[in-house]
């Protein structure tokens, strides 16, 4: 594993130790033939449905997470409508596998995910058919194409959903939210909408039972989800971060010492497209930090928020 990684201190061992309600084993195997039976029609309907309108298509996405959050048995709950639609940098703290399905529950839309994850079995294949961007974790010289591939999503309109601590977390504590990926919105001119998950019990006690930490295995993970009783998901969508401003690409290339100017080639990763908004490299590295700082902090206060 690369040193450059995030990494979170969260383990099974030290973390998923609460003792919660479970329900009997011939629930949980109807659980699982439940939830493999939703996977697998959405692998076998994901190619027919990417020909419907995209109004169509988001609302049977929608239907099809809740169906499979549901068929695990986790409740949830949605808190303030997603932004409308266009492209939209969507940003999260990160517990679980669960966090995908739920905010696609309230917004469908493409993710940024570890290759690892294209490797799951049945999983693996509906999100890399779903248009996901895999990002080599093990390779740092990677990252600027990533980045390039995601804001370049963004300019297209179509929405993006990061994970910005770059690893999972228990849900007791947070990481930090890199700033990476949000350079990613200030290349394409998007707005960033923050949206808190928080995981529960039904009587309002919070649990860390669905957790995907350390090196847990994702088998691991999906009888202790299937296992719990009571299990609710809170995802709570926050106000927009306003798109960061700036001179488009043309302007800033004209100017003394501009990106692709003399002496200032753009950076790896960039396309050059006549008209596109660009910030100098200091000010983006500037805004994206800042975005960053703002995403957080508003994530952490909606999670303070719904802490009972």
């Amino acid at each position: 594993m690369s040193v450059w990684l995030p990494t979170a201190p969260c383990t099974p061992e030290s973390c998923l130790t609460d003792r919660d309600p479970v329900v009997a084993f011939p629930r949980r195997a109807l659980r699982l033939a439940a939830c493999l039976t939703v996977l697998v029609t959405g692998i076998v309907l994901s190619l027919p449905v990417r020909a419907f309108p995209p109004a169509a298509r988001d609302r049977l996405v929608r239907l099809w997470a809740r169906t499979l959050l549901g068929s695990l048995g986790v409740a949830v709950r949605l808190s303030a409508p997603p932004a409308a639609g266009g492209g939209v940098l969507v940003v999260a703290n990160h517990v679980s596998w669960l966090d995908i399905p739920l905010i696609a529950a309230g917004r469908p839309a493409r993710s940024l995910a570890k290759t690892e994850v294209g490797r799951w079995p049945v999983l693996g294949p509906l999100v890399a058919w779903g248009g996901t961007v895999f990002l080599d974790r093990d390779r740092l010289r990677s990252l600027p194409g990533t980045v390039a591939a995601v804001a370049e999503e963004l300019r297209a309109g179509r929405s993006m959903v990061v994970f910005p601590e770059g690893s999972t977390w228990c849900g007791r504590e947070s990481g930090r939210f890199r700033p990476a990926f949000f350079e990613a919105a200030v290349q394409a001119g998007a707005p960033v909408q923050p949206v808190t998950i928080r995981y529960r019990l039904a009587d309002g006690r919070p649990t860390s039972t669905p957790a995907f930490v350390g090196e847990d295995g994702l088998l691991a993970s999906l009888a202790r989800v299937v296992a719990v009783r009571g299990l609710v998901a809170d995802v709570t969508f926050l106000p927009l971060l306003p798109p960061v401003a700036g001179p488009t690409r043309r302007a800033a290339q004209a100017a003394p010492g501009g990106p692709g100017g003399p002496g200032q080639p753009v950076e790896p990763g960039e396309s050059v497209e006549p008209g596109e908004r660009v910030r100098p490299v200091n000010e983006r590295w500037r805004a994206r930090r800042e975005l960053a700082r703002a995403a957080q902090t508003a994530v952490e206060a909606a999670g303070r928020g719904a802490s009972p």
